[in-house]
């Protein structure tokens, strides 16, 4: 659907950027309603010999991963609508080429309205998004339902009513935003007015010192938007009372949609202008998604997905609070390799992974953040690392 909706805009919107090849694994043949068929390919060469920018939006950790290193080989800038990616890779990649999350999904709208609060003065607290509807453990029944009335994949159903994604979303604008959390799995509050539930997390983010992410559940208004909780300067407190933003100490502003696809072309014209990244991962993440187990398991069992799968969902935690989790965007074809409990976090003692050069990035960032943290911790015990004080 991102694919469909975004070549038509294009055409029909953006009259001096051309769609010159559009990468896909089924065969040419199979496709009847594609805006340009003519312009399918199979062969990642020829997308990269004719682009001047890629936009990755496959949702693919395994298959993005690979064509995005082959994009900076040829030193092109990437825009992604895949926080999948972002989350799992994304950090690894950030350091190798121009790589930016598109606006239009929740995180790249998070930041497109973090940039604008901080060029009104604004101080960001809380990245907040919001969620419709939340079933840790959908059954199978229902996500074919709700697949075909919104005409979305099984996977991309699940994942949303899981929570998985909102927990992906949120992580990655975490981590490019220099953002904590206050939980593992976030918060989630129930919301019935934004404006006081912003308060309730301004104050939350004052006694961690430290902006953090999370998400809503609203009841009795839309959950189509993003929002921030933010503090502003004394001295504008009236004025911001005066327009409408209430007394403070807290303000919510809110974006009230994400338009996905429609969006999208804004950060390509950005990327085409000069402007650079609007989100990713950084390379510095302290954030990840974890699986947790949603039922119990038996060693030999098979994962066929764990992003959209009916064994696990996605919970954010710390990274250096869980070195050994499994990164939930690597779970595919996948076999357990001991018996599992649900709600049990799922570490790579667990499971048997096939290789990939997805999980060698993985298993190279998770080694070279143990070795920080051991060089800091041993840092930290030199007589020479110590402050002496007195009176």
């Amino acid at each position: 659907m991102i694919a469909h909706c975004l070549i038509r805009l294009f055409e029909q919107h953006f009259q001096d950027i051309q769609v010159s090849r559009v990468l896909t694994r089924r065969p040419l043949n199979s496709f009847t309603d594609f805006p340009l068929t003519e312009r399918l390919t199979n062969s990642i060469d020829q997308l990269i010999d004719e682009a001047d920018l890629i936009i990755e939006c496959s949702g693919d950790v395994f298959h993005g991963t690979e064509v995005i290193e082959r994009a900076f080989e040829a030193g092109l800038p990437v825009v992604t609508v895949n926080a999948e990616l972002q989350v799992t890779t994304g950090s690894y990649l950030a350091g190798k080429g121009l790589l930016t999350e598109a606006e239009g999904d929740q995180p790249g709208s998070l930041a497109a309205l973090h940039e604008e609060a901080l060029m009104m003065g604004f101080k960001p607290l809380v990245y907040g998004n919001m969620k419709g509807y939340l079933n840790h453990d959908p059954t199978l029944e229902d996500m074919m339902f709700w697949s075909k009335r919104q005409g979305i994949s099984i996977d991309q159903t699940t994942s949303f009513t899981d929570g998985t994604k909102v927990q992906i979303e949120q992580v990655i604008v975490g981590n490019g935003l220099s953002a904590s959390i206050t939980k593992q799995g976030l918060g989630g509050m129930a919301s019935t007015n934004l404006t006081e539930t912003g308060n309730v997390l301004g104050m939350m983010a004052d006694r961690l010192c430290q902006p953090f992410v999370d998400y809503v559940i609203p009841s009795g208004y839309s959950a189509g938007g993003v929002f921030l909780v933010c503090r502003h300067d004394d001295n504008q407190q009236a004025a911001l009372e005066y327009f409408k933003l209430g007394p403070g100490p807290y303000y919510t502003l809110v974006r009230p949609f994400h338009l996905c696809s429609l969006e999208v072309g804004k950060t390509v014209r950005r990327v085409f202008n000069g402007g650079g990244v609007l989100l990713n991962n950084s390379t510095t993440p302290t954030l990840g998604v974890a699986a947790i187990a949603k039922r119990t398991m038996r060693p030999g069992e098979l994962i066929e997905r764990g992003i959209g799968g009916f064994q696990f969902r996605g919970e954010a935690v710390k990274l250096d609070e869980n070195p050994d989790h499994v990164p939930i965007g690597l779970l595919r074809k996948t076999v357990l390799k001991r018996a599992v409990e649900p709600g049990q976090l799922i570490t790579f003692d667990d499971v048997d992974i096939l290789p990939s050069r997805a999980l060698d990035i993985v298993m190279q960032q998770r080694a070279e953040r143990i070795a920080r943290s051991k060089q800091t911790s041993g840092a930290s015990r030199e007589p020479g690392g110590m402050i002496a004080t007195g009176s």
